[in-house]
């Protein structure tokens, strides 16, 4: 593997900063982001990211490729955690097997944010209908988590109350996903010319403010990492060699489908990555019996991670082999 390709990730502004946020933690610093500021973040760069992605959609059109992109995520989004979870169930319960794969089942927005990032540092292009394939991974994997813990919970708790609008609810009209769709659907329909006026704001600030969210983010993992001990080598090694598994189904239906290598690449960090806001806050409310430092230390401590620093570029790596 040529490991320029890891140092050219690494040197990137926003992912040093990262870094710069868990060195602070690991020295007894006391720099610290104001609650409110990450959330409003957070917000930001899923309306930046979605906006982006309806102009570019409207822009390339709906064809085949986009259809069948589309199916591919919506696969990869209902049987990673089906998967996963039977792999979880040799070592942990039914709830936080079930919460741990929807985790992994579901996508990091700003993994695939710094996926893009590092397309553009290398001038390989990819199309924005991803970001629609990025918006449709979000809710199918919180669905099936919770149609696996009502499946195989409902003879050891009898008393378990599972509603499906709430459910439904919880998946498909939780903040992220509300405001990821919604600004996707306003950038289809204004196109080109709410491109150009909301530009300075959507495109102009992009990278600042990822900057500021990672040092946040960087913060916040290695905060988690202490959630860790109590988890032992097996989740630690799960949070590591899944989204590898992930990210290599994700390259074989990219090839199969004839992805370009940029839209390969993004697609296999959505296969790869793990959500830690979309689904614990799901998890959190739903299936309050699941150990939430079980699945957001595992996505935020280690693999977002281990996503940024190796992932990304292995997954290049092994796309320019494949598509060469």
């Amino acid at each position: 593997m040529n490991f320029s390709l890891i140092l050219s990730n690494i040197l990137n502004p926003p992912v040093l900063f990262f870094f710069l946020g868990m060195l602070a933690i690991f020295v007894k610093s006391d720099l610290e982001i104001p609650a409110p500021v990450p959330k409003l973040f957070s917000l930001y760069l899923l309306f930046a990211i979605g906006f982006k992605g309806g102009v570019e959609l409207i822009k390339s059109g709906i064809d085949q490729s986009v259809v069948l992109t589309m199916l591919a995520a919506i696969l990869m989004a209902c049987i990673v955690p089906l998967y996963t979870f039977f792999i979880l169930r040799v070592r942990l319960d039914t709830y936080n097997a079930a919460a741990i794969a929807a985790t992994y089942g579901s996508i990091s927005a700003v993994t695939f944010i710094t996926a893009g990032s590092f397309l553009q540092q290398l001038d390989i292009p990819s199309h924005g209908y991803m970001v629609a394939a990025l918006a449709l991974m979000e809710s199918p994997a919180i669905i099936v988590g919770l149609i696996l813990v009502n499946l195989f919970t409902r003879e050891e708790d009898s008393d378990r109350e599972f509603s499906w609008p709430e459910v439904l609810q919880e998946a498909f009209l939780n903040s992220s996903v509300f405001l990821l769709v919604g600004s996707l659907l306003i950038g289809v329909l204004t196109g080109e010319h709410g491109w150009e006026v909301l530009k300075p704001f959507s495109q102009d600030l992009f990278y600042g403010v990822l900057t500021f969210f990672l040092l946040d983010m960087g913060l916040v993992a290695a905060r988690r990492i202490k959630d860790l001990e109590k988890t032992g080598v097996f989740l630690v090694s799960f949070a590591i060699l899944i989204p590898i598994v992930n990210a290599g189904i994700g390259l074989a239906i990219a090839k199969l489908i004839g992805m370009s290598q940029g839209d390969a690449l993004l697609f296999c960090v959505l296969c790869a990555s793990a959500s830690y806001i979309a689904v614990p806050a799901a998890m959190r409310l739903t299936v309050p019996e699941a150990n939430p430092s079980l699945y957001v230390s595992t996505a935020l401590a280690v693999t977002f991670p281990f996503n940024i620093i190796i992932g990304i570029p292995l997954y290049l790596y092994g796309i320019n082999l494949l598509w060469r």
